[in-house]
C-alpha cells in the first residue's frame, strides 16, 4: 500500500517571494517546494512526522500582475511581548506611523497538484504509526479541515484545496515541453551552535525545470 497523497490547490493570486527581492516583492514563476510543504503543514502538522514534497504539477499558464498594498515596517518582538505580559508598555504597532506602500509582482489564477509523502521523526512515540497519520491526513483533506488556513505564499492569498483520490484522473497541465525557471529556493535549513545560544540559517536551492508542467523533485540536485 502506498502512503503518498495527491491534492489540488488553487487560488486567485499567489506570491512565492524571491529571497533576493524582499522590499518590492517579486514572485517565483511557480509554487516552491517550501511553500508546498507550508500548505501541507497548515492542513496537518505533528512533531512525529516530516513531509516530503515529491512532485508539483503546474496546471495553469503562468500569468503575472502588479499590485500595490500597504504594509507596516515593524513587527512585535519577543522582548516586547514579554514586557507587556509583565506589566510593561502596551503591546501594539502604530500602523499610521509605520505604514508603507509597496509594489508587488504576483501570480494570478494559479492551480497546482502536490504529490507528497511523509516519514516518522525521532519525536514519534510508540502510538505513532504511518497508517495512523496517513488516515488522519486523508480525513482532513476530504473534509476540508486545517489548523490554520493554507495560503499561496502570503496570508493575503488564501488557498482552496481538494484531495485527488486513488484512481482519480490527474488534470493535465496546460504547459508543454521542458521549461527552465532557473534557481529556486528549495527549503531553509536550521542548525544550532554547540553551546545552544546561536541559530544558523542555511537556504537550499535547486534548478527548477518542468517537463510538461511537472516539477519532479525526486531527481533535482539541491545546493546550499
Amino acid at each position: 500500500m502506498s502512503y503518498g497523497i495527491k491534492f489540488k490547490v488553487w487560488g486567485d493570486y499567489a506570491c512565492f517571494t524571491r529571497p533576493e527581492l524582499k522590499v518590492e516583492r517579486v514572485s517565483y514563476d511557480i509554487l516552491t517546494p517550501s511553500a508546498a510543504r507550508g500548505i501541507l503543514e497548515a492542513i496537518y502538522w505533528k512533531p512525529a512526522i516530516k513531509w516530503h514534497i515529491r512532485r508539483i504539477h503546474v496546471l495553469n499558464p503562468i500569468e503575472f500582475t502588479n499590485i500595490r498594498r500597504n504594509e507596516v515596517s515593524e513587527v512585535i518582538s519577543t522582548n516586547q511581548a514579554l514586557s507587556a505580559i509583565s506589566g510593561g508598555k502596551p503591546l501594539f504597532i502604530e500602523a499610521t506611523e509605520n505604514r508603507h506602500q509597496r509594489a508587488a509582482i504576483v501570480l494570478k489564477n494559479v492551480a497546482y497538484i502536490i504529490e507528497a509523502d511523509f516519514t516518522l521523526t525521532e519525536d514519534a512515540g510508540n502510538e505513532d504509526t504511518v497508517e495512523k497519520h496517513y488516515n488522519i491526513i486523508l480525513r482532513r483533506l476530504r473534509g476540508g479541515k486545517y489548523f490554520h488556513h493554507p495560503c499561496l505564499g502570503t496570508r493575503e492569498f488564501p488557498a482552496s484545496f481538494e484531495i485527488i483520490e486513488e484512481g482519480d484522473e490527474i488534470p493535465k497541465s496546460m504547459l508543454s515541453g521542458e521549461k527552465d525557471f532557473g534557481f529556486m529556493l528549495h527549503d531553509i535549513g536550521y542548525s544550532i551552535s554547540d553551546d545552544g545560544k546561536k541559530q544558523y540559517v542555511s537556504p537550499k536551492y535547486f534548478r527548477a525545470k518542468t517537463m510538461n508542467g511537472i516539477l519532479d523533485l525526486n531527481v533535482v540536485e539541491v545546493v546550499e
